[in-house]
């Protein structure tokens, strides 16, 4: 509900990892661990040295390949 000068929310689209401040930042460990679940599940390793960035853009690859981002 809005009053007569409040404008609704509007949820705000995900910002592509590419764009992150911080996308050049070492992955997190939640990233990390996540991640190496993922690849288990998926029979892949886990790359060395990955960024925040890169870790979410293969974070979001494994779990369409093992079902878990749906």
């Amino acid at each position: 509900m809005t009053t007569p000068n409040e404008q609704p929310v509007t949820p705000s689209p995900e910002k592509d990892p590419s764009d992150w401040t911080t996308g050049d930042e070492p992955m997190t460990g939640p990233q990390e661990s996540y991640l190496h679940t993922l690849a288990q599940e998926a029979g892949t390793e886990v790359p060395e040295g990955l960024t925040k960035a890169s870790a979410s853009q293969l974070i979001d690859e494994l779990q369409q390949r093992t079902g878990r981002g749906a």
